[in-house]
């Protein structure tokens, strides 16, 4: 079983920075992607960026956020961040932490944390 906990939310204006951070407890078995998802009001749920735990850690990002946001990992701490820059009204959505386990092809999800971008 795996727990993930966000952080990091809030208000922000447009142009400014938020940093999400969410915490990993529980068996997390390479090889795994760790990975952000977001899900704005009335819209699916969509894939923000990943990265996967070999090769030293590949980012994969959604072309909308790409040049402005960050995606990172600390694998001895089990946490993953994502540093959100030159925010956008349309960044506005609950951001949730995920970990797809490719050996059990498991999928867990943190409860999410809200980012709303206005002035």
């Amino acid at each position: 079983q795996v727990q993930l906990v966000e952080s990091g939310g809030g208000l922000v204006q447009p142009g400014g920075s938020l940093r999400l951070s969410c915490a990993a407890s529980g068996s997390i078995v390479t090889p795994y992607t760790m990975a952000w998802y977001r899900q704005a009001p009335g819209k699916q749920r969509e894939s923000v960026a990943s990265i996967f735990s070999a090769f030293g850690g590949i980012p994969n990002y959604a072309d909308s956020v790409k040049g402005r946001f960050t995606i990172s990992r600390d694998s001895a701490k089990k946490m993953v961040y994502l540093q959100m820059n030159s925010l956008k009204p349309e960044d506005t959505a609950v951001y949730y932490c995920n970990v797809h386990l490719y050996n059990s092809g498991f999928d867990y999800w943190g409860q999410g944390t809200q980012v709303t971008v206005s002035s």
